[in-house]
């Protein structure tokens, strides 16, 4: 795919996750949560309900908690980009954020070394912000994988949100 388009439709897609975040505000003792990453959380290839920000927030309000995920994944995005993003993807107020940082680095001609000083200096940034941060980085069993081997299932997607449940639950409190 040209460069050209792959900017534009990452520029479109920021454009409206930043919109719906903007426009989206939270009950008074809300817990707010946002879910930065790539395709990955964004959903790719999945329902919006089946996403793990979404299959999380579900798993929180279960358990009792006036939790809210904000999904903020944009596809094609990688760790400099969610650099660059973060302060419009976080809103004040925000108490948690779980960082997916994904593997479009790596993809798409980036080292591990700017992969790992990026989510540095982000958890820095939010920590700066008093924001609490969960880096995601799991390894995906194969199982858990769409057809393309890059992007995860709506059962990939459960997997992440149940195994996250304990990491934020405790990173919250009650």
């Amino acid at each position: 795919m040209p460069s050209a388009i792959i900017k534009a439709i990452v520029a479109a897609t920021l454009s409206l996750q930043i919109f719906a975040s903007a426009k989206a505000t939270a009950a008074p003792g809300t817990i707010e949560i946002v879910a930065i990453g790539a395709s990955n959380t964004l959903g790719f290839g999945v329902m919006p309900g089946n996403t793990y920000p979404a299959r999380l927030e579900a798993l929180l309000r279960d358990k009792g908690f006036n939790a809210r995920v904000t999904n903020s994944g944009v596809l094609f995005d990688n760790t400099g980009g969610m650099l660059r993003r973060l302060d419009a993807s976080v809103p004040d107020g925000t108490r948690l954020v779980i960082l997916q940082p994904g593997g479009n680095d790596l993809r798409f001609g980036g080292s591990k070394e700017q992969r790992a000083a990026n989510i540095a200096a982000m958890v820095r940034r939010l920590h700066a912000r008093h924001i609490k941060v969960i880096v995601f980085d799991p390894a995906i069993p194969a199982r858990y994988y769409q057809w393309d081997g890059i992007h995860i299932t709506s059962e990939g997607h459960a997997m992440f949100a149940a195994s996250l449940l304990p990491q934020v639950i405790s990173a919250i409190g009650r």
